[in-house]
Order: structure tokens, then C-alpha cells, then sequence
């Protein structure tokens, strides 16, 4: 059970089949994307080029009560936004969409990902005279695009300009008074797909969306690609692709659904495989093997599978907590202590390997093991299905410090002593790759190996990014919101 949070999942539809309730099929695809965000949610609706939005803390239910959903109405175009506890300030306007009027008229704007260069622009927009409502790259990006629009002779023209003085990971669904439009990171860090329901065009993080409300899913967003849906269809804009690519290994690993197909590789299958290669990698004999819900299942039934021993629930999520449980001031031992629980009778008397998808500060994995002594297991093995996780992800908002993994400053033995485990095994770091075989990126595995793909020192890319933004003339920082 991973305690890194990724930000978010985004979705945009265009709405062609006049029979569609458009903000029926934005929540409905929210709750498939639930996984990616229970923090806070959002749907904005653009009716007639005029935009009204919601937006507020908790899970689906809690954050999109239908009272307020009927406010919404009906429209053309509709965005929807999950949002993650992450290293912005958990405060209303950090949420998404992100609705605001310029020059040009309204704009409705949602992200997945985190902007390494954000300091930089922020400081060179304050230098502008902007005034921001938020500390999330959201709004730093808003700002870009409505500064651009000024002498773009199109919205997407603006949109293309303001992403090519971004650094960092995206995947971005806006909404015009008459387009939809999404963008994906030049190395498809973050996920972003396109589909249809109906002959509604859709703009999404996870391809689970389309099979859960009866559509079809059509590809990947390239890339680099930038897509924009009006009344004439579909427009491909391709002028940052091309380049070296990057996709999260981590989406793999744990940020999206089972029954998501990511860049050409189901995630289900990619889980189980890392499950077998565990299996080989570090076998042990025991009588049953479980996995850690959700993210731990897929990889306890290859690792059963390949190992031949058998496969048994021994531990149980309570998937029932929303904000207002979190919200409360009770320490984390209290709270892993009543989101998961043990099966008595199947770990009793057992020697248990129980499986997760990685371990970060190490405290959730000592609990687990400790409910499974608790309930009477007789050994417990724990196997990772990812490498040791040894630094900080800069391309999610939620950026856990390195001093706080204990994989940077423990060894193996040593982490297996602090959880409390009988033995312990990762994944190795070549069998990593091995899991998405036939993806059709290549990875960023830099949590593991602390290869970078892009540059994430502050200096360096103040140096780059202040010089390229400069070039523009400082009179067009002077856009207000």
C-alpha cells in the first residue's frame, strides 16, 4: 500500500448526441477515476460559451452533491477533476477546474502532474503584477495561456505557445468557449487518452473510463501532442512530439486502475507479470500468498500463479472512509489501523507472503505485517513489486522529502528487521522494465534509479526558463485575471 499520492485524473468531453446529460457522464467517469484523487473533486460545464462550475472537498458523493449538480445544468462541453492530497496547500482554490475570465472571455482549465519549473514562472509572473488565488500550477499555466492568447490568432496557437515554456509533467484537458482541448507532456510522463461515448468525443487519464460508461476507447495522446475537439471534429497538433519519452513507471506500479491499458500494456497484466518475476526472484515456501488492497492483488495472484502456492484474501480494506474520517486529528497509527484489517481465518496458523507495490516510509508496511502476527500468522514474507524506492519524485505534485524513505538510508536486512518481517524482497531494477514489455514509450524510473529525464535542480532551470520567458517582453506578464 504505497503512501505516495499522485495529484490527479482529468477528464474533458465534447458533446455531440443531444440526448447526452453531459454532467451525468462527467460524474459517472469521476467515479471511475476515484482512485486517482479523493481528496477533492470538480466539474465545470460550458453552456452557450458561458461557464458554471462546482468544486469542493471530499470523495465523489461528498464533493459533488446533486442539488449541486443540477445547478450545473446541460452544455456542449463539460471538464471533470479529482485531486489528490498533495504538496500544494489543501485549500478550495487549489481545486479543479480552474474557471476564470480574460481578455478573450472564459477559460476552464484542469491538470495532472507538477510543473518543475513553477518557482521560476511564479517569480516571473509576480514580477508582472499577477495575483494569484492559489499555490497550484493550474493557475501558473492559466496565466501563461491568457498572457499568450493576447497575439495568438487561436486559442490552441495560445495554448501551444504557453506549453512550450512549461518544464516538467502534464497531462492538461482545458475548456474554450467552444473547444475542448488537451496536451500531453513532450515524454507522455502523465497518461492522457482519447475516446468516445456515443459520438461524444472524450479526454481522459485512464483508458478504464470509456469500458465503465459503455465507450470506446480510440488511442493514446501522443507525446508532446496537443488535441482539440470543436464542431468539426478532431485536430491533431504534433509539433512537440517526436522526442525521447518517459511514462511513469509508477502507473504501473500503482497510480492506475487494473483494468486500464496504458500506452499499449494492460496494467493488470503488467502487475501479475511483476508478481512472477518476484516469485523467481525471491522464492520462499509458505502455505498461502495475499496482497495488500488494491494495489498488491494483481501482483499476489502472479506471484501465486508462478510460484504455485496458493492464493488467499488475508487482509481487508475499508474503502469506505471519506474526507471527514481523514479530517479528524488522530495520529496514522489509528488510521491504517481502521482502513485495513486482517482475515483471522485465512492467515491463521499460516506462513504468509504478503505482496504490496512498494514501500516508502516503511510505517504502513510494519503495520501490516504486525495485523498479520496479530491475527496468528506463523511467518510473514514480504515481497515488493516494484525496486526499492529511493528518491523523491519531482513530477507528481506530492513530492515525499528523500530523508523521509527509508530505502535511502536503509538496507534491505535493515528495513526487513524495522518492518518486522521474517524476510523481505523487491523487484529488481531490470525486471522493472520487463513488466510493461511492448509499451510503446520508454520509462521514467528515476524514484528507483534516481535517473532523471529532465532537469529538476532549481538553478539550472531558473537559468534556462528565466532567459526563455524573458524573450517574450516583460509587458506581456502585465495580463490580468
Amino acid at each position: 500500500m504505497s503512501e505516495l499520492h499522485d495529484e490527479c485524473g482529468v477528464f474533458g468531453i465534447y458533446k455531440n448526441d443531444e440526448s447526452m446529460d453531459i454532467v451525468e457522464e462527467t460524474y459517472l467517469a469521476l467515479y471511475t477515476l476515484q482512485h486517482r484523487g479523493q481528496i477533492g473533486a470538480g466539474i465545470a460545464v460550458n453552456k452557450d460559451g458561458s461557464m458554471v462550475h462546482y468544486k469542493d472537498f471530499g470523495m465523489i458523493p461528498e464533493a459533488l452533491p446533486e442539488k449541486e449538480l443540477m445547478r450545473l445544468g446541460n452544455g456542449k462541453i463539460a471538464l471533470g477533476h479529482v485531486k489528490y492530497s498533495s504538496g500544494e496547500a489543501i485549500e478550495r482554490e487549489n481545486l479543479a477546474p480552474l474557471v476564470m475570465r480574460y481578455i478573450k472571455g472564459q477559460l476552464a482549465i484542469c491538470m495532472n502532474g507538477a510543473l518543475t519549473n513553477y518557482h521560476v514562472l511564479y517569480e516571473l509572473l509576480s514580477q508582472g503584477a499577477a495575483i494569484f488565488q492559489s499555490n497550484g500550477d493550474t493557475e501558473i499555466i492559466s496565466y501563461i495561456i491568457a498572457r499568450e492568447r493576447i497575439n495568438a490568432g487561436s486559442i490552441e496557437e495560445a495554448v501551444e505557445k504557453a506549453v512550450s515554456q512549461l518544464c516538467g509533467a502534464y497531462a492538461l484537458v482545458l475548456m474554450s468557449p467552444s473547444k475542448l482541448i488537451g496536451v500531453r507532456d513532450p515524454m507522455g510522463i502523465r497518461p492522457l487518452c482519447m475516446g468516445k461515448i456515443g459520438e461524444s468525443f472524450v479526454l481522459t487519464s485512464e483508458s478504464c473510463v470509456f469500458d465503465s460508461l459503455g465507450g470506446e476507447f480510440i488511442r493514446d495522446v501522443d507525446p508532446g501532442e496537443m488535441i482539440v475537439i470543436d464542431d468539426q471534429g478532431v485536430h491533431s497538433y504534433r509539433s512537440r512530439c517526436g522526442g525521447k519519452s518517459a511514462l511513469c513507471m509508477f502507473e504501473f506500479v500503482y497510480f492506475s486502475r487494473p483494468d486500464s491499458v496504458i500506452d499499449g500494456v494492460s496494467v493488470a497484466k503488467a502487475r501479475q507479470r511483476a508478481g512472477e518475476l518476484l516469485a523467481k526472484q525471491h522464492p520462499v515456501d509458505a502455505d498461502i500468498v495475499c496482497g495488500v488492497p488494491d494495489c498488491g492483488i494483481e501482483s499476489a495472484i502472479g506471484y501465486s500463479m508462478a510460484s504455485g502456492i496458493r492464493y488467499a484474501t488475508g487482509l481487508i480494506k475499508n474503502k469506505y472512509i471519506g474526507r471527514a474520517f481523514n479530517d479528524r486529528k488522530k495520529n496514522d497509527e489509528y488510521l491504517m489501523r481502521i482502513k485495513l484489517n486482517a482475515l483471522k481465518h485465512s492467515v491463521e496458523g499460516k506462513r504468509v507472503i504478503v505482496i504490496d507495490d512498494s514501500i516508502l516510509k516503511g510505517k504502513t508496511s510494519r503495520h501490516i505485517v504486525d495485523l498479520l502476527r496479530k491475527a496468528g500468522a506463523k511467518e510473514v514474507h514480504m515481497r515488493i513489486a516494484s525496486p526499492l524506492f529511493k528518491n523523491p519524485c519531482y513530477l507528481t505534485s506530492d513530492t515525499t522529502p528523500k530523508e523521509n524513505l527509508i530505502a535511502a538510508r536503509m538496507t534491505t536486512d535493515e528495513i526487513c528487521r524495522y518492518i518486522g518481517a521474517d524476510t523481505l524482497g523487491f523487484l529488481s531494477t531490470d525486471s522493472l522494465r520487463e513488466i510493461a514489455k511492448g509499451c510503446r514509450l520508454d520509462f521514467c524510473d528515476a524514484c528507483f534509479t534516481g535517473n532523471y529525464p529532465l532537469d529538476v535542480s532549481d538553478t539550472s532551470r531558473k537559468d534556462k526558463y528565466s532567459e526563455k520567458i524573458k524573450t517574450d517582453g516583460e509587458a506581456a506578464m502585465e495580463v490580468k485575471i
